[in-house]
């Protein structure tokens, strides 16, 4: 009977061990803002993600409001209470060496999500959880000129200044449109990323007279906001090629309207998943590899909008 009762507390203990080895892991993720359309996206697939991991993962989710300082502050904060790891959606990407630093100081693993830091070298315990921006903006364009026949003229409604993903994603539009020479960028502002900025961009264009052939845009919010500045202006649909990056539900509805002419499929769930993963790896001491983790992008079109809903 001893024997029993001791082979019974031996077999409790295993489990009790094992159980502590999937303890919950408690997780701080600092966004840039909360109201980004496709932020949101991304926020509420960490959340699907995290009900699904074994052992428990509580996340605590914390808002810049598209404020750098704030977001210094936050992660402070977030180290103060002690989480097992940090996921960080950089408010500026050339801003985060003092959240690495803050980070690694504290021997707490850090993934940047979505936004890849400026630093070429991250240290041990940090991974990046991104996908090319510059190839998001290459297939973009390459999409676009076909459809122009290689000529006419194009504005660019670009994110926010401080993003390297409006950067690398402006970028490789103009590597594209530089092997067209009859093509000409016309205009190219900021929209900061929003509907309403890319919809007053082109309606002042609009009024100022100009003519182009397309709008590219760094992400679908501007350019469903290009699109309805086009429709109000009385502009016949498809006169003017729209295209923009993300491949939101919103976006995927303009194209199977017609009102979009193409956008690129950012993977929020992929980049969800592949943070959370991430992080409760390195939170459970385990390795990440590689470091740089990349989610592709795929190029969404009127034949192809089906495959994407």
């Amino acid at each position: 009977m001893n024997t029993k009762v001791r082979f019974t507390s031996l077999a409790l203990a295993l489990m009790l061990g094992s159980s502590a080895a999937l303890a919950d892991i408690k997780v701080g993720v600092a966004m840039s803002q909360f109201d980004d359309t496709w932020l949101t996206y991304l926020r509420e697939d960490m959340g699907a993600k995290a009900k699904t991991m074994p052992g428990g993962v509580t996340l605590q989710f914390v808002d810049a409001r598209a404020d750098v300082n704030k977001q210094l502050d936050q992660v402070k904060e977030l180290i103060n209470k002690k989480v097992d790891a940090l996921i960080v959606n950089p408010v500026d990407t050339a801003a985060t060496a003092s959240i690495t630093k803050a980070a690694v100081a504290a021997g707490i693993p850090l993934v940047y999500v979505n936004r890849r830091p400026d630093q070429v070298k991250l240290p041990e315990g940090v991974a990046t959880v991104t996908s090319d921006d510059t190839e998001a903006g290459r297939l973009q364009a390459q999409f676009i000129a076909d459809k122009m026949g290689g000529k006419g003229s194009v504005v660019i409604l670009l994110g926010d200044l401080a993003n390297n993903s409006t950067l690398n994603r402006t970028k490789g539009v103009k590597e594209v449109l530089a092997k067209y020479p009859d093509i000409k960028i016309d205009q190219e502002q900021t929209g900061t990323w929003l509907r309403q900025k890319g919809m007053d961009l082109t309606n002042d264009w609009l009024t100022q007279g100009r003519k182009f052939n397309a709008v590219l845009a760094n992400n679908d919010e501007m350019a469903i906001g290009a699109a309805l500045a086009l429709k109000q202006a009385g502009v016949k649909q498809g006169t003017v090629f729209v295209a923009g990056v993300d491949g939101t539900p919103d976006g995927i509805s303009a194209i199977e309207k017609g009102d979009l002419t193409a956008s690129v499929f950012q993977d929020a769930k992929g980049q969800a998943d592949g943070a959370i993963d991430a992080a409760v790896k390195m939170a459970r001491k385990e390795k990440v590899e590689p470091q740089a983790i990349v989610i592709l992008y795929r190029l969404i079109t009127p034949e192809n909008v089906a495959t994407f809903k």
